[in-house]
């Protein structure tokens, strides 16, 4: 198949309005008055960000949702996207078909729906790139830059399981359950960002960020945006009880500083946590109270009291 059999045949179905059926050059945005557009891009590439081995469905899903993440901890909901694919002579039919499937799955659950793209093929490894696009009210996008002295640091979600299911395709010596296994691979190929309360986010954080390279390295950019020093309490980290006991007592190092986690790390007024913790639960979504924003620079790691040392907060791609 050629570029435009392959639109028609795996991409056209999943394009919405403003999109004329992937037929034309460009398409078209409708404005939303009283809203803001908010857009993002990410890319995922083989051998960085995923396995050849994953399945197809599974690359689609992560390539949406990293993407997805960023918009969440800006407080958008998401609409559209772009999808560009880099595609090496390996790849035929039966993939393409899995990975639009994925793509399917992943625009129902999450209310997205296809503008366009490009396809390309490339004599390097297979690599997938979105541009996501959401709406936020007017005015009131979540910047890093917002968090005062005061403030409480809040995080979605568990941290660490992408990083626990990379360890395990890395051939790390565990005893897991079969269970605790499943779970924790599942979460390295398709993270679970928490869209709707991304949204429920506006007006109640001071400031915010998704977690991809790792919750203290993101951390890190937020308190760097803001001016301020923020201090987590080691102890309250949403560490999975499954890594605790498999990294022993550097679990919570490894799993503040693993990343691929994409939860929204926040910070707030403490006297909104009840509120916060309300719209948590509504959107079916863990939010745990985890440290201090302070006057100062950086960010540090404390357990039982005492500092702990990072060499390597997050993630680094270079």
């Amino acid at each position: 198949m050629n570029e435009f059999d392959i639109i028609a045949r795996y991409f056209a179905p999943l394009s919405g309005k403003g999109a004329f059926g992937l037929t034309d050059d460009a398409a078209v945005i409708p404005p939303r008055p009283g809203f803001d557009l908010v857009v993002t891009t990410d890319a995922i590439m083989e051998g960085v960000d995923f396995f050849a081995f994953d399945p197809p469905g599974t690359v689609a899903k992560k390539a949406l949702a990293v993407n997805l993440s960023d918009l969440a901890a800006k407080g958008a909901g998401p609409k559209y996207y772009l999808l560009n694919l880099f595609l090496p002579p390996s790849v035929a039919a039966p993939w393409l078909e899995a990975f639009a499937g994925g793509l399917a799955e992943a625009q129902g659950r999450y209310g997205i729906t296809l503008l366009g793209g490009d396809t390309s093929a490339t004599d390097g490894p297979l690599a997938v790139s979105i541009t996501a696009f959401g709406f936020v009210p007017q005015g009131r996008m979540i910047r890093r830059s917002g968090a005062k002295a005061g403030d409480a640091v809040f995080v979605t979600g568990e941290i660490g399981m992408s990083g626990g299911g990379l360890a395990i395709f890395r051939r790390e010596k565990h005893a897991l359950s079969e269970a605790d296994r499943n779970a924790l691979t599942a979460r390295y190929r398709v993270p679970e960002p928490p869209v709707d309360f991304g949204t429920l986010l506006c007006g109640r954080a001071s400031a915010s960020v998704d977690v991809s390279d790792g919750l203290i390295a993101d951390l890190g950019h937020l308190a760097k945006a803001s001016g301020v020093r923020i201090e987590l309490d080691g102890e309250r980290l949403p560490v999975p009880d499954c890594l605790k006991a498999w990294w022993g007592k550097d679990a919570i190092l490894r799993a503040a500083t693993a990343g691929d986690d994409y939860q929204i790390a926040f910070t707030a007024d403490p006297g909104t946590q009840a509120d916060i913790m309300a719209g948590a639960a509504s959107a079916g979504v863990r939010a745990t109270r985890i440290g201090t924003v302070m006057t100062g620079e950086g960010v540090r790691l404390l357990v039982d009291g005492a500092e702990v040392s990072v060499p390597r907060p997050g993630y680094r791609h270079f």
